[in-house]
Formats: structure tokens, C-alpha cells, sequence
């Protein structure tokens, strides 16, 4: 047997028996790790370590052979308290090597794979670069900050034939595999509506407070990169980067690509034929965003409709949860969020189905680490969970809603052209425009 398939067996039966952090103390498995074949370890590097990318992180250094060699972010504040949680993971934090500048860290010869955790408005230029640079890749969600940065991703990936997985982690937990298999099943009926809901009531904008200067140790510059130049205010910086257009697109984009993802998986659905966005600045009208806190969203498809509904400021969504997709059937629905599934009946129909609550038993963070990891040596790209063409296609998605609602206007979608059948729609949205030297590659 050869060295990678031991070592993919190896990790397949120590994964099987549960979280590697309930089977081992951090010694033993270090020792553990230590004991996988120079040929079978992966060394990472890290770009974007404040939120996210330091919890995708964490969860590769679960699985057995990775080794975290190198991060890369725009705060040496960030940096420094991220290298201090390495001891207790048993990870001699004087051998990673640290940088400022992504291009420095894809320059580095014993890096595998990088872990993008950046802003949105990253995410295309440093997973193509990266594919460039001949690394595999696991990009956060939303893959990109436009439709024409999703399909530079795809052809990136298809050009250079690296291993990319898109951050959508919830594709790799079973209860929601569990959940589509059931609505696939035809037990459901006939599915007229889809409902995707997204009510936050912990997430607000920042205050409206003064441009100051950056924070020592924060390469502002650095941290733009392509978006446009100006002021650096702490209300638009760090996770509040999420509210504003030139880098992300709200819950939309934030969420929305998790949610809205299943829905289209369990319709089968491709690209919508209309699109009608309408919400606004509701909740906190006095507080620092530009992308809209309140928004309900209409996706016409040939035998469906898909609704999109989110709320910051708000828990109490539909059915009770603050989240979840909703298959709405003739005999019964389906209803589907993070913490598990269950069926309601239709009092109507002839054909009742239920079902009890299904709870998750799993980590999809981990399992969607694993099943990275485990592409990456067998090379099988069809056994990716979240392939960049799958980030692609729900990022498009969402794209097309904040579209619909930043134009005021409902959208129809040429399938053949790939485009809006309005053409002045498609060149103010299609593709943001780079700035500061940059340039999104031709591919």
C-alpha cells in the first residue's frame, strides 16, 4: 500500500471515531502528526487570519499531516495574537513564517495550499494568483465580489488544475446531505415555493464616527488593494467591511450564499430567469452602511420561486427560527437550518408526510477541512463538496438580488449570453472596477 493511500485510511479511521480534539490531548496527537510520512504532511499558508481564516485554520490543523507554515495579514495586531494561540496547539510559533504582502507568502516553495480569509474584495485576485503560483486553494465565501469575478475564478481553476474549495462548509455536514435526500425523495409533492430567511439580530453596522488614521501595525493600503481609495474609518474596517459595496454585499453575500446555496441544491435549480430585490436601510438608518439591513428578494425559476428574506435587528424569523431554507409542498414542508430538519404536514393534502426534528450530529467546518485535505492527495475533483464552479454558481446568485436591488429594478437573465438582457445593467454591475494598479487577470 502506498504511503498516501496509509495515510489517507490512517486519517479516515481516527476522523471516523469523532472530533481528533476528543480523541487526543494536544500532545498525543502531535506525536500523532509527527508520525505521518514527510511524503503525506501539507504544509498551509494562511492569508486573512482575523475571523473566518483563523477558524478554517484551526480546523485543518485537525487533520492529520497538516502543517500551518506560514499567515499573512494586512494587521501585525492581528498576527501577533494569532502566533500566541499556537502553543497551546503545540506549534512553534517562531517557525511560521509571517509576512504583509500575499504575493511574498505564494513566493514560498514548501507552501501546498493557502487558506484565503480576506474581505470579499480579495478573494478572486488571491485565488487566482494562487492557482498561478501552482497552490491549491480553500476561498472563502462568497467565492467573488461580482458575477465576472465568480467566472474569472472558474476559468482560473479549470486553466490551472488546482484543488479549489469554496468556504460554503454546510455542504459537507450530513443532516443537510440528509435533508436534500428527503425533498429529492418526492415525498414532499410538488415544491411551488422555496424560502430562504436570514434574520440576525446580533449583527449591526458600526456607529458613524470620524475618519481617523489608520491603527499602528494596519497597512491601509494593503488592506484596499483593488477597491477605491479612501479615508480609513474603523466603522468600515474588520468585520464591518461586510456593510458596505466596494468590498462585500451584506447579508446577501454573507449569508445568503449558505442558505440560498441549498435551496438551489435541493431544487436543482441553475440560474434564475428573474430577479426582483427590494428592502433598504430599515433597522439602523442612523448607524454606518450602505448595504441594506432589510431585504426581500424574488427569484422566478421556470417551475418554482425562490424567495430570499433577511432582517439585521431581528430573531424571530419564519417558523420560528432565525435562519433556514423552507421546501414548501403539496404534502408537507421542509424545513432546514444549521441546528438540524423536520417535515410539517400540509393540513390539505390527501398525502400527509412528517417528520420528526433531525438534529445535527456533526462539524462541517471539520468535515469540510477533511474532505479538502483529502481531494488535494487523490487529485479527484469530482469528490470536492464545494468546488469553485459550485461557489461560483450560488455567488452569481446572490449577486444578481443585490443587483436587482441597488438598480431599483427587476432583472431578466439571458441564459445563452450570460448576461442581464440589459446591457447598461451589465456594464455599472457585472464587474466592479479595480483600482489602484489593480487588474483582474484575463483568462
Amino acid at each position: 500500500m502506498s504511503s498516501r493511500r496509509k495515510f489517507l485510511n490512517q486519517s479516515s479511521m481516527i476522523i471516523g471515531a469523532g472530533a481528533l480534539s476528543s480523541v487526543f490531548d494536544n500532545k498525543a496527537f502531535a506525536y500523532f502528526k509527527n508520525r505521518i510520512a514527510p511524503s503525506d504532511q501539507l504544509n498551509i499558508g494562511a492569508i486573512g487570519i482575523n475571523g473566518m481564516g483563523w477558524s478554517d485554520v484551526k480546523a485543518a490543523l485537525k487533520v492529520p499531516g497538516v502543517n500551518l507554515v506560514a499567515v499573512c495579514d494586512i494587521d501585525k495586531n492581528v498576527i501577533g495574537n494569532r502566533l500566541k494561540e499556537l502553543a497551546p496547539l503545540n506549534i512553534d510559533a517562531s517557525k511560521i513564517k509571517v509576512y504583509d504582502d500575499y504575493r511574498k507568502l505564494l513566493e514560498q516553495k514548501d507552501i501546498d495550499a493557502v487558506v484565503i480569509g480576506t474581505p470579499d474584495h480579495w478573494h478572486a485576485l488571491i485565488m487566482i494568483h494562487a492557482c498561478q503560483a501552482g497552490k491549491d486553494v480553500y476561498v472563502e465565501k462568497p467565492v467573488g465580489n461580482s458575477i465576472i469575478e465568480c467566472n474569472t475564478m472558474v476559468a482560473a481553476q479549470q486553466k490551472y488544475g488546482k484543488v479549489v474549495q469554496a468556504g460554503q462548509w454546510q455542504r459537507s455536514q450530513q443532516h443537510f446531505k440528509d435533508a436534500v435526500a428527503y425533498v429529492h425523495s418526492g415525498q414532499l409533492g410538488n415544491i411551488r415555493t422555496a424560502k430562504v430567511w436570514c434574520y440576525q439580530g446580533w449583527m449591526k453596522p458600526g456607529a458613524v464616527v470620524p475618519d481617523t488614521a489608520p491603527p499602528a501595525g494596519v497597512d491601509y493600503k494593503q488592506w484596499l488593494g483593488p477597491a477605491a481609495i479612501r479615508p480609513f474609518n474603523s466603522s468600515r474596517f474588520h468585520f464591518n467591511f461586510r456593510w458596505f459595496w466596494d468590498y462585500a454585499g451584506g447579508l446577501m453575500t454573507d449569508w445568503g450564499v449558505h442558505l440560498l446555496d441549498y435551496a438551489l441544491i435541493g431544487m436543482k435549480a441553475d440560474l434564475p430567469i428573474s430577479i426582483a430585490g427590494l428592502g433598504g436601510r430599515f433597522a439602523y438608518p442612523d448607524l454606518y452602511e450602505e448595504t441594506p439591513d432589510t431585504l426581500t428578494t424574488l427569484y422566478e425559476f421556470e417551475k418554482f420561486n425562490m424567495v430570499w428574506d433577511s432582517a439585521m435587528g431581528i430573531d424571530n424569523g419564519s417558523y420560528g427560527r432565525d435562519h433556514g431554507i423552507a421546501f414548501i409542498g403539496n404534502n408537507g414542508t421542509l424545513i432546514l437550518n444549521r441546528g438540524g430538519w423536520e417535515v410539517i404536514e400540509e393540513k390539505q393534502s390527501e398525502n400527509k408526510v412528517i417528520m420528526p426534528l433531525q438534529k445535527s450530529l456533526d462539524n462541517g467546518l471539520e468535515k469540510h477541512m477533511e474532505n479538502f485535505v483529502s481531494v488535494i492527495k487523490s487529485r479527484n475533483m469530482g469528490d470536492l463538496n464545494c468546488s469553485i464552479q459550485a461557489g461560483a454558481h450560488v455567488a452569481t446568485v446572490a449577486q444578481m438580488g443585490n443587483i436587482s436591488f441597488r438598480s431599483g429594478q427587476k432583472l431578466l437573465w439571458d441564459k445563452a449570453k450570460g448576461a442581464f438582457t440589459d446591457d447598461a445593467i451589465n456594464k455599472q454591475y457585472l464587474m466592479k472596477e479595480y483600482h489602484n494598479g489593480y487588474s483582474l487577470p484575463k483568462l
